[in-house]
């Protein structure tokens, strides 16, 4: 500032010339007489700061732009409609649809909607949890946080996603896994918008927004005694379904033309077209496994195809030449050979249902040798759920 030839006053403090700058937004404050080397400096630094901002942005929108929805049918315009009404509010929202569907999406969408119109000028956090990922014992410390010396293993004090997410939102994905003992602690921190660490008495304040999603019928849950009613009450304020992809068939060329530019523009390759032929059979698939499946379809067609991927690129199971993959059902009949000994004419739809799924999996087992990261993978869902599926229909690799 003029007449100022230092950023301090007699006594030592800021001047107001340098604060109010500061505050203005001003990078650094230079006091006469100028310096060259201070003026050097702080132009450098300047510099600096300027190019990693703009990282930054760059980074976020890259961000944004793997978590963009794409669709222009009729389910979708009436998602986005709701997301924009939803959004902007505090209302906690349940997510429900099938595994694949894009639940984290809608979730996030959610988020960046309550973010544009938030007044406030800090980080505002978006925190997923993913309930069937973390083990039951687990759960508590890693929602509340716990003290040091709780429990064995607990080396140091550690905050819990919930604090983590205070003034933000919090994500409960797989709310349907949580175990009853945690979901009353989160019914507490919903009711109360209290939360207490393992180990701990003091009651700490969180104020975070709610959103769940679970591929459960979270009402037979309830019914069933594995879920509470009133948490699912309490979640399912406002419930938001996500249409699975055979109900929005019509997104199904948009989708697998982003997937192959988004892949092409990972994999560093020219970008690559996609034959009308191919789009058409792809629209004709049944897609069980939704969204997600179509994604790894597409990845896979632009590693393994040409300059144009075309119908002989397809898996036989999609009507092309390619083989080494079948499809698991085809407009929601189970597909031989595979299936083929299933006497699904005379079984209840649940029974037949589980001996499907079991039959699936088999097979992808064995396609992937066993392996479960790689079944995991290729079924679109964690391992710890591939775990517990395991268990659940007996199935057991023989020696």
């Amino acid at each position: 500032g003029a007449g100022c030839n230092s950023p301090l006053d007699c006594n030592g403090a800021p001047c107001a010339d340098a604060v109010r700058a500061t505050r203005l937004g001003a990078f650094d404050f230079l006091e006469k007489p100028l310096d060259r080397d201070r003026v050097l400096l702080a132009v450098r630094n300047a510099l600096e700061r300027r190019k990693i901002t703009q990282e930054v942005t760059k980074l976020r929108a890259a961000v944004e732009a793997r978590h963009e929805m794409v669709g222009d049918s009729a389910a979708m315009r009436d998602l986005l409609r709701q997301i924009q009404k939803i959004g902007p509010t505090k209302g906690r929202v349940l997510i429900t649809g099938e595994s694949g569907t894009g639940k984290e999406l809608i979730a996030r969408a959610l988020h960046s909607a309550s973010v544009a119109a938030s007044t406030s000028r800090g980080e505002i956090p978006f925190v997923k949890v993913n309930c069937a990922a973390i083990p039951p014992e687990l759960i508590e410390s890693e929602l509340f946080g716990h003290e040091k010396g709780s429990f064995t293993g607990a080396v140091a004090r550690k905050r819990g996603l919930f604090e983590v997410a205070d003034g933000g939102t919090i994500f409960l994905d797989e709310i349907g896994d949580m175990s009853l003992s945690a979901q009353a602690k989160v019914l507490r921190a919903l009711q109360q918008g209290e939360i207490v660490r393992v180990g701990s008495e003091k009651v700490l304040r969180v104020d975070c927004r709610v959103l769940a999603a679970t591929n459960k019928d979270l009402e037979a849950e309830v019914q069933k005694g594995t879920f509470r009613e009133d948490l699912y009450y309490r979640l399912s304020v406002i419930p938001v379904y996500s249409p699975r992809l055979r109900e929005r068939k019509e997104d199904i060329p948009l989708l697998a033309e982003a997937f192959v530019a988004k892949c092409c523009e990972e994999n560093g390759f020219r970008p690559k077209a996609v034959a009308p032929e191919v789009l058409a059979r792809l629209g004709a698939y049944h897609w069980p496994g939704n969204v997600r499946e179509l994604k790894n379809v597409m990845e896979r067609l632009v590693i393994m195809s040409d300059d144009e991927i075309t119908c002989n690129d397809l898996p036989d199971y999609l009507g092309g030449a390619a083989t080494g993959v079948r499809a698991p059902f085809s407009d929601g009949v189970p597909a031989a050979p595979a299936f083929s000994a299933i006497p699904y004419a005379s079984l209840s739809l649940r029974e037949f249902r589980e001996q499907s799924e079991r039959e699936f999996i088999k097979l992808k087992l064995e396609e992937f040798s066993w392996n479960i990261s790689r079944t995991a993978q290729a079924l679109g869902i964690e391992r710890t759920n591939l775990h517990k599926k395991l268990r659940a229909l007996g199935l057991e690799r023989q020696t």
